[in-house]
């Protein structure tokens, strides 16, 4: 295609088939995690293959079995990010099942609450980083060598809005809840990494975008929950379907002329 001109076939495209990831093959880590799962479904819904990636083998198995009961073929793999082998043996047993991989959500990460800053150790601070940023750079590696080679992919790091702005720490109260500081730390290097592989393989026709959620429900303390709204401009928190239009956005041709970018999904907590 000639450098500012409009290739015929994509003008073609309706909207409908913009948003068409039918044949397509998608692998979501942390794919049995509360939002992993809702973009799992999300991206079979709209016509992919999914393969369904966490630590929880079994329970991966279930939910693309779930997947494939209702859309097309899925495959669950027990995995851990952190582990050289077993990213490429994801990578394998997809390119054995299906033989193709256009769709990469990196979701899986460490989110527990963690210590306070005067008491981190290095060793906390390492667990972090080896599965938020670590075991993301490992599968963007591993998968982008596959998507180089056909000349085509979509990469989606999910990072979160604490990569972004700090914690209000206020919100937490009594709760015990926190977001511990290599936490955050570690989102804003994914966002960062996102850039630079977005124009390192801008070339390869791969291109890589950051997804930055903001706090979803999941049956947290009252006294949280009405602390975190009370931020949001749009006064709630995340619900099972909102990423499900921004994760089928990425990782179909809907986002074609889209790389380098980071999605905030955050009912607005970021523009204050």
């Amino acid at each position: 295609m000639t450098c500012g001109k409009d290739n015929e076939f994509d003008a073609m495209k309706t909207i409908q088939q913009l948003f068409d990831l039918t044949g397509r093959v998608a692998i979501v880590t942390g794919g049995d995690g509360l939002l992993g799962f809702q973009m799992a479904w999300a991206l079979a819904e709209a016509g992919a293959h999914v393969i369904v990636a966490s630590l929880e083998g079994e329970r991966c198995r279930q939910l693309a079995s779930q997947l494939q009961a209702k859309y097309a073929p899925a495959m669950g793999i027990e995995f851990d990010q952190t582990r050289p082998d077993l990213v490429d043996g994801l990578i394998h047993a997809t390119l054995d099942r299906f033989g193709r991989i256009d769709i990469l959500v990196n979701n899986a990460a460490m989110n527990v609450p963690g210590s306070p800053v005067e008491e981190l150790s290095a060793a906390e601070w390492r667990r972090y980083f080896d599965t938020n940023v670590y075991g993301v750079f490992l599968c963007c590696h591993a998968v982008g060598e596959v998507m180089k080679a056909a000349g085509k992919g979509s990469i989606v790091n999910v990072a979160s809005i604490y990569g972004v702005v700090s914690p209000d720490h206020r919100i937490y109260g009594d709760t015990g809840m926190n977001s511990a500081l290599p936490y955050g730390a570690g989102k804003s290097a994914v966002i960062q990494m996102t850039r630079y592989l977005a124009t390192y393989w801008a070339s390869d026709g791969v291109r890589v975008n950051s997804l930055t959620p903001g706090g979803f429900y999941n049956h947290q303390r009252d006294e949280f929950v009405a602390n975190y709204c009370a931020r949001v401009p749009l006064g709630r928190m995340g619900k099972e379907t909102d990423l499900k239009g921004a994760i089928v956005f990425l990782a179909a041709d809907a986002s074609a002329y889209v790389t380098g970018h980071n999605l905030v999904v955050d009912g607005g907590l970021t523009v204050w």
